[in-house]
């Protein structure tokens, strides 16, 4: 059985956790509950007239405007994530490369430091991006990924978005970003997400 509470956090949970009106949303929907069972209205029957989570959390994600984030934002957010993950790689990359015979460890270090790089910056940000709408990088420059209506983007978006690290054709997705009408990369425009201005 759905509680008022069980209720509340499926329509929060579609939100992005960056959305600053979170909580004077889940204050209203427990006010607004509250009052209806205090008239004598079951549980069951105020959770069917607020209607399913998802088109109410899309309902307030519609008052608020989606602004696109300057490229140049995204960029310097990009390049502060990139520092973080160099700071982790290479030491690692150092290390690992000298578990390997000296005759390889030239190729070992390009191979664990471009791959091992790239897979470590794709993970990292498929994570952030998921669990909190944004990077670290992107939290500074006060910026956050969203679906297309402005909800919180589920797993498979944020994998998708990460494709072109992965497949390391970062460059050739990002020239999107130059043409499309929302400053969108190809894949994002695939997995229906942008990057906004967070609130």
């Amino acid at each position: 059985m759905t509680t008022a509470d069980d209720y509340v956090n499926t329509v929060l949970g579609m939100m992005p956790a960056t959305m600053p009106q979170r909580q004077q949303i889940a204050a209203e929907l427990r006010s607004h509950i509250a009052e209806r069972l205090a008239h004598g209205h079951t549980l069951d029957d105020v959770l069917r007239q607020l209607g399913d989570p998802a088109k109410l959390a899309d309902s307030y994600l519609s008052a608020e405007p989606l602004v696109s984030a300057p490229l140049g934002s995204r960029a310097i957010a990009k390049i502060v994530d990139a520092i973080l993950v160099l700071a982790l790689m290479c030491p690692t990359t150092w290390f690992l490369s000298g578990l390997v015979p000296p005759d390889f460890r030239p190729v070992a270090m390009i191979f664990i430091g471009v791959v091992g790089s790239a897979f470590v910056f794709g993970i990292y940000t498929m994570a952030s991006e998921y669990r909190r709408g944004q990077t670290l990088g992107k939290h500074l420059r006060g910026l956050r990924v969203v679906s297309e209506t402005g909800a919180r983007i589920s797993l498979g978006q944020a994998i998708v978005r990460q494709l072109p690290m992965f497949l390391q054709i970062c460059w050739i997705d990002a020239m999107f970003a130059l043409f499309t009408e929302r400053s969108q990369r190809a894949f994002e425009m695939l997995s229906k997400t942008r990057v906004v201005r967070a609130a």
